[in-house]
């Protein structure tokens, strides 16, 4: 089975969820993790904390640069990851789906390279 990320992007800014809707949206993600390691799918997932507690590193010569915050600033940034194993596209979309669907939240689905 081929390995694909599903990344969870989350909207800019101080944007705090009613408590309620927040917690309906972490038993649904929780019951999606379960539902992908009942199928063996699972291989990881986490969220992140905020972008700007992000460390760049950047080439410069024989130097590298580190600099706080983003690599870039936007109006969504990377709030999690999930990493799992699916036999094509078409499931790792349908796993993408209920991600999104729970969470209300963009989801991008994308395939690791080398496998498959």
């Amino acid at each position: 089975m081929r390995q694909y990320l599903i990344s969870m992007y989350q909207p800019a800014g101080a944007v705090r969820p009613d408590p309620e809707f927040l917690a309906g949206v972490m038993r649904e993600v929780e019951a999606i993790g379960r539902d992908l390691r009942e199928a063996g799918c699972w291989v990881f997932g986490d969220g992140l904390h905020a972008p700007e507690t992000a460390t760049v590193l950047r080439p410069d010569g024989d130097a590298v640069l580190v600099t706080d915050g983003p690599f870039t600033e936007g109006k969504e940034y990377l709030g999690g990851v999930t990493v799992i194993r699916a036999p094509d596209l078409d499931a790792a979309l349908d796993w993408g789906r209920r991600y999104a669907r729970a969470t209300t939240l963009p989801i991008e689905v994308r395939p690791f390279q080398g496998e498959g």
